[in-house]
């Protein structure tokens, strides 16, 4: 009979942090990819912070609190983690939003690290300077447990220069300004679901990943590399998301500041925090909130269109970079939960073989295309927290390999 095994006695925080919240797992260290703690704390440094906590029986904890800073919420959650029995930390992982072009892996934190990090802060304003005081912060509270970062930018490092390039001076590009695509953690974790699920040779093929969340892009990969991606230089290109524009004609930025209807200081909370669904609709940047009140709200219903339309543009346009398609696979909030908005950004791309299964898909099956067509579209929840944790491990403890799909 086998013996009973201890319960784990070590385990890896996983820091997530966005210009606003902080999202929180903790692993069991070498265990699957289940988190044993996790939550979230949101709305920082605005009036109606909350935290949202749930523990090792999975038993949500909800309050609210005053979290001015990033540092606020770290001091909240260490003190909740304080008094989880049976909790010892072997290391801390981090999500950074960019790596800029020099970090292409996870990378261990050093004061080398973050002198080279702070000057990219001016390419991610908005989610470089709370990730480094995080970071920094944790050093602060933990001197002598390790740290790791590994970055949203790092996996689509591989694509070929014409997808890099923007149409602009040569020498703005020698100053960095290209682009580098993000959501590369979420990519990296569900092509390794992929793998699993549908084999390897599934990955190298011609496959589009589409994250839609509250923030959104795609990507086109190919033998498992990505080649061109919808976000850009920032975060806030490409599809339009749940608050933020997506791309826009640069006249129209032109434009707004001549006229007086942002300056240089509000341009960028207008484009990230206004506009996307909750500018269109007016109403909210929730998709499903959306979809209740569109039988009756006519601006949540074109807010619903618009999204599903410039999606299945961007979509067609990764198509045309793989020229053709043999796998689609959503993931995201949306991606991973909404029939509808799925079936919409699929139900006028017939030309290029995409079709859906009208049961599979209410139910989110894991394939929601027919049986034996292809493109095989299919649905894949992510765990970004779970791929920060891996890497993590991989890198502090083993010799770092990426996931060869």
């Amino acid at each position: 009979m086998d013996k009973k095994l201890s319960p784990p006695t070590q385990h890896i925080l996983v820091l997530n942090s966005g210009s606003s919240s902080l999202k929180f797992a903790v692993y069991a260290w070498g265990a699957n990819d289940r988190s044993w703690l996790s939550g979230k704390l949101a709305r920082i440094g605005l009036p109606d912070a909350y935290v949202e906590l749930r523990d090792s029986e999975h038993n949500l904890h909800s309050s609210q609190h005053n979290l001015p800073d990033h540092s606020a919420a770290l001091t909240v959650l260490v003190d909740w983690l304080g008094q989880q029995p049976e909790l010892q930390l072997k290391a801390v992982g981090h999500r950074l939003v960019h790596g800029g072009a020099n970090y292409q892996t996870p990378q261990r934190v050093t004061a080398k690290l973050l002198t080279d990090l702070k000057p990219l802060i001016p390419f991610a304003p908005d989610h470089l300077p709370a990730e480094i005081s995080l970071i920094e912060a944790v050093d602060q509270l933990y001197p002598n447990l390790p740290q790791v970062v590994c970055f949203d930018t790092a996996f689509h490092q591989t694509m070929p220069d014409r997808a890099r390039r923007l149409p602009i001076p040569r020498h703005l590009a020698e100053k960095g300004i290209v682009r580098y695509g993000f959501h590369g953690l979420s990519y990296e974790y569900v092509l390794d679901q992929l793998a699993q699920q549908a084999g390897t040779q599934a990955t190298q093929e011609r496959v589009v990943l589409a994250h839609l969340g509250n923030g959104a892009s795609m990507v086109a990969v190919r033998s498992g590399k990505s080649i061109d991606t919808t976000m850009g230089f920032t975060p806030t290109g490409g599809l339009m998301m749940g608050t933020r524009s997506g791309d826009l004609d640069p006249g129209v930025l032109l434009y707004l500041l001549a006229n007086g209807y942002a300056t240089s200081e509000t341009l960028s909370h207008l484009l990230n925090d206004e506009s996307g669904l909750r500018g269109v609709s007016g109403i909210s940047s929730d998709m499903q909130t959306l979809l209740n009140q569109a039988p009756k709200h006519r601006h949540a219903a074109d807010a619903i269109d618009l999204f599903c339309y410039l999606a299945q543009k961007q979509l067609g346009g990764l198509v045309a970079a793989l020229n053709g398609l043999d796998t689609l696979v959503f993931t995201g909030g949306i991606g991973e939960n909404s029939p509808e908005i799925r079936a919409r950004i699929c139900s006028d791309l017939q030309y290029s073989g995409i079709g859906l299964d009208a049961e599979r898909n209410r139910t989110n099956a894991s394939i929601i295309s027919p049986e034996g067509q292809r493109p095989v579209v299919r649905v894949i929840p992510t765990n970004e927290e779970y791929i920060i944790a891996q890497q993590t491990q991989q890198l502090l403890y083993t010799e770092y390999k990426p996931i060869n799909h």
